[in-house]
């Protein structure tokens, strides 16, 4: 099994392995363009396959930046 942890929520799952991220995105109900998938230090594609006694972290993407400023605040 390897052991798969989900942030925001934080939650741990087990999963049957070997199988493919996006099996397992699927079956997490997750949608694939919304996390980004993570071996130790490595992001892994859909296609990467997840081994057994694998630890893979699940974050949601996040972005964002400064707000656009407009007018005389922009100068």
């Amino acid at each position: 099994m390897a052991r798969v942890v989900l942030r925001n929520p934080r939650r741990e799952v087990n999963i049957d392995a070997p199988k493919r991220v996006k099996v397992v995105l699927r079956d997490l109900d997750l949608d694939p363009d919304a996390v980004l998938v993570i071996r130790g230090e490595d992001l892994l594609t859909r296609e990467d396959l997840i081994e057994e006694d694998d630890d893979i972290e699940i974050r949601p993407v996040i972005s964002g930046g400064a707000p656009r400023r407009s007018g005389a605040e922009a100068r």
